[in-house]
């Protein structure tokens, strides 16, 4: 469970807050009732500026749970709206970095799939062509590169155009490069805890208040495989 003490806030203002986001934490209610980032952002909130009563937060996107990096939160419901906006325009550019045990190829490219979401086992599937049975499949797209090979490792930057549930997963999958620890996308065996080796790197967009292109950005968690890369992250 996350603790306040370990919410790593990478970017606050009086509209927005964005903060980088453990593996294994959900970002908003599920049926689990599990603890969620959400609610331990509003605590950190409610403590640093002696807020009476409840506190507004905007949930604007989400993270699957086993998924790292930042994540961005509204402090009003004017930044919410507009963030929303944002978002439904396609004008936030998020960079994510992913680790693999399979060299891409090419090493670098565009994937385009159509990807259909089976809700009973929370599972996408990828499709390169529409028919009967995928007719309501959504076009998915994203680009990629590979910026480092390392100890039988690859790091993965991916750049998703489109934002279609589990995207970046099963389509990685489906060029032969499932996500380390994604069992659920064709990895060999899972990593403590169900996390995966996929991380929200970055996020650029215009501030919803301020007007002015803003980067947030997040370091990925510190682990045996993270680790090989870390001269990278600068």
């Amino acid at each position: 469970m996350l603790k306040l003490r370990d919410l790593e806030v990478v970017y606050e203002d009086n509209h927005l807050i964005a903060v980088n986001k453990p593996n294994r934490v959900l970002v908003h209610g599920d049926e689990t009732g599990d603890r969620t980032l959400a609610d331990v952002v509003k605590q950190y909130i409610k403590e640093k500026y002696k807020k009476p009563g409840d506190v507004f937060l905007g949930v604007i996107h989400r993270l699957d749970r086993p998924v790292s990096g930042v994540t961005v939160f509204a402090r009003t419901s004017k930044a919410l709206t507009r963030m929303n906006k944002l978002f439904q325009e396609k004008k936030i550019q998020k960079v994510y970095w992913a680790l693999t045990t399979e060299r891409p190829e090419p090493i670098e490219g565009k994937l385009e799939h159509y990807l259909l979401k089976d809700k009973h086992r929370n599972i996408s599937k990828a499709y390169t062509q529409l028919g009967r049975r995928t007719k309501d499949a959504k076009l998915s797209e994203l680009s990629y590169k590979m910026i480092a090979a390392l100890q039988g490792h690859f790091l993965l930057e991916v750049k998703p155009k489109t934002g279609r549930p589990h995207q970046i997963r099963v389509q990685l999958s489906e060029m032969g490069t499932p996500i380390r620890g994604d069992i659920k996308y064709g990895f060999k065996f899972g990593s403590p805890g169900y996390s995966i080796s996929l991380h929200c790197r970055s996020m650029t967009f215009e501030h919803p208040v301020k007007k002015e292109e803003i980067t947030v950005s997040s370091d990925p968690p510190s682990d045996q495989y993270w680790n090989h890369f870390h001269e990278y992250y600068s």
